[in-house]
């Protein structure tokens, strides 16, 4: 019995977990609404996304927010970081994310995530 509790509370805490959002397909929204995009993190590694250059004029960005999806007790497992923002004014932009080593200095990011938003 004390098994399948166990796999009952792992499926509800997958069910909650966010969805990362995917590069390819294009976020739609309308100006003055907030969306978020959602990537997978493990800030225990010290690695942290951060956005690359400046955003286009028709978003804004909202907050940055961590979200572990591990069961407790699970150490370094990561998360995921939830990024939002806010839809400013019509047109298309992209929102460029870069992961970055841990340094003291400003370095090129390890990797990158361009995400493609659709203010109507």
């Amino acid at each position: 019995m004390k098994y399948c509790l166990f796999f009952v509370s792992l499926f509800i805490l997958a069910a909650c977990v966010p969805v990362p959002t995917r590069p390819d397909q294009t976020i739609e929204t309308n100006p003055g609404k907030t969306f978020q995009i959602t990537i997978n993190s493990n800030p225990t590694t010290g690695y942290d996304w951060e956005i690359v250059g400046e955003l286009d004029k028709n978003v804004q960005f909202v907050s940055k927010d961590y979200q572990n999806v591990n069961p407790p007790g699970i150490v370094g497992g990561g998360g995921v970081d939830i990024w939002t923002f806010k839809a400013i004014a019509t047109g298309q932009a992209t929102i460029t994310l870069g992961l970055y080593r841990p340094s003291n200095t400003t370095t090129d990011p390890a990797r990158t995530e361009t995400f493609t938003v659709s203010v109507k």
